[in-house]
């Protein structure tokens, strides 16, 4: 008797332990748009709050769906960086702040199983998506400060400084393409979002910047071409090359 309430005891504590833990995840889910403060409790929850035996937010839960859509909302820093009528300074400090925590959001669902599938790749492709599109507003805002705050916005030196972090961002954009090398760790869905990726960024990085040098990125989507197996992927894949092709046709000098 004593060693059967001793199991009930700890079945009893087990389940409101297991309740305790749902009712502590807490979201700011009324709000809008979620600013740097909601950002920092959100992503030090999913990162820490969760045991290894609680499955973390995700698209496919009705309930907690719309954790993850918050987080990976694009709006919430585009209300801030994309006004103009906020200083330029402002919204490069921002900038900077959501590309941190964008860093830190990387590390909540790079989750794989025992057959190294990704767990959760619907959703680490979304956190990668949401900093595509963060760094084109980040950089360009980095960018307009340096040319802002020089005496001469046509200096060599500033002109360097510009171009030395476009190289940056397209190395950044090349990070991405290295997610195919992981092809078989992601489901069907997972394949199909990784191309939409591509597609829909890669599309906006080189349209912003024309004259950007693409020849390592390049290089990579056609050895990923050859080595991926995915008919989506390499279909994106190709569009990329053919884009890049064309504004290099476009940058060279008439004769």
């Amino acid at each position: 008797m004593p060693k059967f309430k001793y199991i009930l005891l700890a079945f009893t504590v087990l389940i409101l332990s297991n309740c305790k833990n749902e009712e502590e995840h807490e979201y700011p889910l009324n709000k809008r748009y979620w600013d740097l403060n909601d950002y920092d409790a959100a992503v030090l929850e999913l990162r820490f709050g969760y045991t290894n035996d609680e499955k973390k937010p995700t698209f496919d839960n009705p309930e907690q769906s719309i954790i993850v859509k918050k987080l990976t909302d694009e709006q919430n820093y585009k209300i801030v960086l994309n006004d103009n009528e906020l200083g330029l300074k402002h919204r490069n400090t921002v900038a900077q702040e959501f590309f941190k925590h964008w860093k830190d959001m990387q590390d909540i669902y790079p989750a794989t199983d025992r057959k190294d599938q990704y767990i959760y790749d619907i959703e680490m492709l979304a956190v990668w998506q949401f900093g595509l599109g963060l760094q084109l507003d980040y950089f360009k805002l980095g960018n307009d400060e340096i040319q802002e705050s020089a005496d001469d916005p046509n200096a060599q030196k500033v002109k360097r400084n510009i171009n030395s972090n476009i190289k940056i961002l397209i190395n950044n954009y090349t990070y991405y393409l290295d997610e195919i090398n992981n092809e078989n760790a992601f489901s069907n869905e997972g394949k199909i979002k990784l191309a939409e990726g591509i597609d829909k960024y890669f599309s906006k990085l080189i349209t912003l910047y024309p004259d950007g040098d693409y020849s390592k990125m390049k290089k990579k989507a056609e050895l990923l071409f050859k080595k991926s197996e995915s008919d989506k992927i390499k279909a994106s894949l190709t569009k990329l090359i053919a884009l890049i092709d064309s504004h290099k046709k476009e940058a060279l000098p008439q004769q």
